[in-house]
């Protein structure tokens, strides 16, 4: 009988997460608060957190516990209540806050964290670098791009033996899938299959680095030649200047017209002590008539006044938001960036990953408290606060020579709302557009013809899914109806695969081995193949989640305890 896993909180992504395992052939239960229109007894209806409404789930003989909803707070209800009922569950718990995750993976046996933003952003990211990648996998401390090569008549691999491509260490062979037999990818390297014909080939691409980024110097220069930009955000401490300038310049010549014996210096002197509250030189007004010293008295009144004002402005301006406006305004890249639109989760992980590979960003968020701001200006990423879908904003952020614009705000409305504004200002702009609504986002795509529509919750859906089945996950990615997997497998005495051959157990086993880690090196390519298993070696490969039930004998956390790495 197949372990039990729990899914709770059917959300737009639990559901998604629900349908996958029950797609994938496991035992999975979902737990909702409220009943779900077409499911029947497969789903518990109750209080998420509630001891009968876990336990009528099966939470003390269940293997997996998967928190799906959005609220942080409830999933560490449920992870708490989860573990009193049952202290060995491994738990797959969704979490935007990535500190906290990684403190309980530390903290508690067999608990893994996830992060919906994260696990989406980058799939968001390579869509806008021209990648359609079909997910992700995490090797080597880089996320490399996973797509799916369809082999036509023009393909240029076409006629080429699989072997030919193996052993390429900026590409990882993921998964064959030939059109006329049943092969697996092993073999058909093996015995020099060649591409023929509709065969489709799932390959994980090394991502490469941009060095497209100004120099200090062109930043500089840069927002020299965009201080016009200051006339927008410093024109009302301009006037005020101005105006403080005036008004000692007219005290100065009035001093000098009624008393020729006043020095220019000593007249200018008592104006700005006078003015400003300072003091200094009294002895000009002291003799003076008293049409003089009324003038005096008004002057101080107007100078308070006016220093007031001007501190003021001069404080808001270079102490609070103005300044950091005007210097984002002035560093918006000129050509060749990346515009970002909406700094929330998933925004502020497209615009680290993006400037993280060399490529100039800005962002645009209407939001002046967004929790992500100092985060992104931290980077050096200029940000407009603004209303990205008025076409002003997207002119400011200098659309018309952008390379893509990425529409990623909460509201799927707005974000198709810039999306066609964009289009509407420059047809042909790459545009990425998040909708959360994973059929909606198809549809959207055929019609209004954007380069990628994308749904995080259909992206996240499979790791989590993954996850659940058991494994350190590293990757994974969805051909048709079939969800495959990259994870790392630690050899111990009792796997499957230990004392044999890769070659001959990813035969047997349908798997793509990837690499091999031993205690002195790491093996690659034919050397991989012809490698022996042994006790403490960490295997990563890829396989169908269908086929994981055989490596489910093998304890996860055994993996932390010797530092495997990603």
């Amino acid at each position: 009988m197949k372990s039990r896993i729990i899914v709770c909180g059917l959300d737009r992504a639990g559901y998604q997460i629900f349908c996958l395992l029950r797609q994938q052939g496991a035992t999975v239960i979902g737990v909702n608060d409220e009943p779900i229109p077409g499911e029947g007894a497969e789903i518990i209806i109750g209080n998420l957190q509630a001891v009968s409404t876990l336990l009528a789930a099966g939470i003390q003989t269940a293997k997996t516990l998967v928190l799906t909803g959005s609220d942080e707070t409830l999933n560490l209800a449920i992870l708490l209540q989860a573990r009193v009922l049952n202290p060995k569950i491994r738990i797959i718990n969704r979490l935007f806050n990535t500190n906290l995750g990684d403190r309980l993976d530390k903290t508690l046996p067999d608990h893994v964290t996830l992060s919906v933003a994260a696990l989406a952003a980058p799939v968001f990211t390579f869509a806008a670098l021209g990648n359609q990648a079909i997910g992700q996998l995490r090797l080597f401390n880089q996320t490399w791009p996973i797509h799916e090569e369809y082999i036509d008549e023009n393909h240029p691999w076409i006629g080429r033996q699989l072997c030919e491509l193996w052993n390429d260490r900026s590409r990882m062979l993921i998964y064959y899938l030939p059109l006329k037999e049943q092969m697996d990818l092993v073999s058909a390297v093996v015995y020099g299959q060649y591409l023929q014909p509709g065969d489709r080939l799932i390959v994980g691409t090394k991502p490469s680095f941009r060095t497209t980024r100004s120099s200090l110097m062109q930043k500089l220069l840069k927002v020299v030649t965009n201080l016009r930009q200051f006339q927008q955000h410093g024109q009302s401490v301009v006037v005020v200047a101005l105006v403080l300038l005036v008004t000692i310049l007219i005290a100065t010549l009035t001093y000098i017209c009624v008393d020729f014996n006043v020095s220019v210096v000593d007249a200018l002197y008592f104006s700005v002590g006078m003015i400003t509250g300072a003091g200094g030189k009294e002895e000009v007004a002291e003799h003076a008539p008293d049409g003089i010293k009324i003038f005096t008295a008004v002057m101080m009144l107007v100078g308070a006044a006016i220093i007031g004002i001007c501190y003021a402005l001069l404080n808001d301006f270079v102490l609070g938001t103005r300044f950091t406006q005007f210097w984002d305004a002035a560093r918006v890249p000129q050509r060749n960036h990346y515009i970002v639109c909406g700094l929330g989760g998933i925004g502020v992980q497209i615009a680290n990953q993006l400037h993280t590979h060399g490529n100039e960003v800005v962002v645009i968020d209407r939001d002046p408290n967004s929790r992500f701001l100092n985060t992104v200006r931290s980077l050096g990423i200029p940000v407009i606060q603004g209303d990205a879908s008025l076409p002003a904003t997207l002119k400011a952020a200098h659309l018309e020579q952008a390379v893509a614009l990425l529409a990623v705000t909460s509201n799927d409305t707005t974000n198709l709302e810039i999306a066609l504004n964009a289009k509407g200002l420059k047809p042909r702009l790459p545009t990425i557009v998040r909708y959360e609504d994973p059929n909606l986002a198809h549809m959207a795509q055929q019609v209004f013809e954007f380069e990628a529509v994308l749904s995080p919750a259909e992206l996240a859906a499979p790791t989590f899914a993954a996850a659940a089945l058991g494994e350190r996950i590293l990757g994974n990615g969805m051909t048709g109806d079939s969800l495959w997997i990259a994870l790392a497998t630690l050899i111990t005495p009792g796997h499957p695969f230990c004392g044999r051959i890769v070659r001959e157990v990813a035969m047997d086993a349908d798997f793509a081995p990837l690499y091999l880690e031993t205690s002195y090196q790491t093996i690659h390519g034919w050397n991989l193949l012809d490698a022996c298993l042994s006790v403490g070696d960490v295997l990563y490969l890829t396989m169908p989640a269908t086929k994981l039930e055989q490596l489910w004998r093998i304890d996860p956390s055994q993996l932390e305890g010797l530092g495997v790495r990603g």
